[in-house]
């Protein structure tokens, strides 16, 4: 199942869009679609690891020494 949304673009962003859909033969809706769907990993990506750093500059994630994590998983031999 699908479900539809609305988005506004700057008048420029959107001729561009539909020229580009023209000259294509595509619709502007299939451009969009491929446009979120190529950048949504990269968008999550890169909050998670905002928020990633942001805790560890607040002290409250613990961080570990490759040799502390090698001896706690017991890869020390």
């Amino acid at each position: 199942m699908s479900k539809q949304t609305a988005v506004r673009l700057p008048d420029e962003l959107f001729e561009r869009l539909n020229a580009l859909a023209a000259r294509t033969g595509r619709t502007a809706t299939f451009y969009i679609r491929e446009a979120v769907e190529e950048h949504l990993d990269e968008l999550e990506d890169l909050y998670l690891a905002e928020d990633v750093l942001a805790r560890r500059h607040a002290g409250d994630d613990k961080t570990l020494t490759l040799d502390e994590l090698s001896r706690d998983l017991g890869l020390d031999n």
